[in-house]
């Protein structure tokens, strides 16, 4: 009996043995390694939640309002108070009446654009995610990260830089500009380029010439223009129409933008320069404060003057965006003055309702003269006449004439048919299709070639 005792030591030894075999295989006992990080037997196992390491924030976008886009192609304009004669004047006792006359009209028409984004995904890969160690449900995660992707899309079109100097060029159908500038042309923008030796515009066929085909690096091709002279540094490329959504920076550029020491304009609407609106009257651009292609720094007065410009012509800014290094230069600025941001509560809503003032609901924001602030790091930057891409732009908006008109709704539509595909893939696909309008473009204002 004294022959089959097993010690207590040996007992638990065995247990041990019995326990690795189960776990680990009947081979577990012949490597030494086994708990080794690099051995290949155990693959390392990741959690199924999926981190987005990208700057998915779409402030711009967020603070709009959106309405829907009606019955309607347009607005109109009254743009003058009288042609000929006053018709409002000091009548004397015995004086005559003011001259009959009409004021103008100006219609503006803006059509909707399409924003779209797909994905697919194998079943082969659908299927194997949904195994120990896989992500899940790889669908329902691709949809989401097209979700975030597509509204991204839509902020960095609202934001799109509208012109700028050439660093170089290779062809009649190739502009260089800094690599970090070309992402603001998108496929399918129509753009001019102005000529720094003649500083007039080149004119693009008449069948889509200037319409953007390619990107890469800063470098932007496009179609033939009628002007077969090659791009070089120092030339403007400036976008005619776009593709997607009209930017903010596109309405701002109507007028008197001067990029360098070039001259240069948008075509937003139908507002074309020279004929559908006035220079300086109630057609022209938004006020820019642009100095010639020279960095400077940010200062109070530039910011003063246009909130003046707008007052002046009859809007009240609601809303300040910038970059964030042009938000904590504004902070230093301020309290050097020994002045202080104050906060201020910015409403949100659906189209024209908006929370009551004094509800606790909204963001609460740093504001200047009591105009909230509103830091995103998609705001255009502008370059310098060297190619150097400078700070982000700062703009003044009176948000009363800006708004996100949707003719359809945000959809998703899905395909699972491998006939029609040809493939044995699930395809899924969002689209929209709207337009930012911006029913007064002279209330609007920019300050433009800041150093970061």
């Amino acid at each position: 009996m004294g022959q089959n005792m097993t010690s207590l030591t040996e007992y638990l030894s065995q247990t041990q043995r019995g326990l690795y075999s189960r776990v680990f295989g009947a081979d577990f006992l012949q490597k030494a390694n086994y708990l080794s990080v690099a051995n290949t037997t155990f693959n390392q196992t990741y959690g199924r939640k999926v981190w987005d390491a990208m700057n998915n924030r779409t402030v711009f976008w967020n603070a709009l309002k959106k309405v829907a886009w009606g019955p309607t192609a347009g607005w109109v304009l009254r743009t003058e108070r009288y042609i000929q004669a006053p018709r409002v004047r000091p009548v004397t006792e015995t004086g005559t009446l003011p001259v009959v006359d009409v004021s103008t009209y100006t219609p503006i028409y803006a059509l909707p654009k399409i924003i779209a984004g797909d994905f697919g995904a194998p079943i082969k890969s659908i299927f194997v995610n949904t195994l120990e160690g896989g992500m899940g449900d790889i669908v329902a995660m691709e949809l989401q990260a097209l979700e975030r992707d597509f509204v991204k899309e839509i902020n960095q079109e609202l934001l799109a830089g509208s012109a700028y100097q050439a660093i170089g060029g290779s062809s009649d159908t190739a502009i260089v500009v800094p690599a970090a500038l070309g992402k603001h042309f998108k496929l399918g923008d129509v753009w001019y380029w102005t000529d720094a030796t003649d500083n007039g515009p080149k004119t693009p066929t008449t069948t889509g010439g200037g319409t953007v085909t390619a990107q890469s690096a800063g470098t932007v091709t496009v179609t033939s223009l009628v002007d077969t002279q090659s791009f070089a540094a120092g030339d403007v490329a400036n976008v005619k129409s776009r593709a997607g959504l009209t930017s903010i920076d596109d309405i701002c550029m109507e007028d008197n933008a001067a990029v360098g020491a070039t001259y240069a304009h948008s075509d937003v609407y139908n507002l074309t320069y020279g004929s559908g609106r006035t220079a300086a009257g109630y057609g022209a651009g938004a006020y820019v404060g642009y100095n010639s292609g020279s960095g400077r720094d940010l200062s109070l007065t530039m910011l003063d003057t246009c909130i003046q410009k707008c007052r002046e012509k009859g809007g009240e800014p609601k809303l300040i965006l910038m970059g964030h290094d042009q938000y904590f230069k504004l902070e230093r600025l301020l309290n050097a003055h020994q002045r202080y941001m104050g906060q201020e509560e910015f409403q949100v809503g659906v189209g024209d309702e908006r929370t009551l003032p004094g509800t606790r609901t909204g963001l609460i924001l740093s504001t200047y003269m009591g105009i909230p602030i509103l830091p995103d790091a998609d705001c255009p930057k502008s370059a310098d006449t060297g190619g150097n891409v400078l700070g982000s732009n700062v703009f003044v908006l009176d948000t009363d004439y800006i708004e996100v008109a949707t003719a359809l709704q945000t959809t998703y539509i899905e395909n699972r048919d491998f006939f029609a595909l040809d493939k044995m893939i699930v395809r899924g696909l969002i689209y929209m299709m709207a337009e930012l309008r911006v029913t007064r473009i002279d209330v609007q204002s920019k300050i433009a070639d800041l150093n970061a």
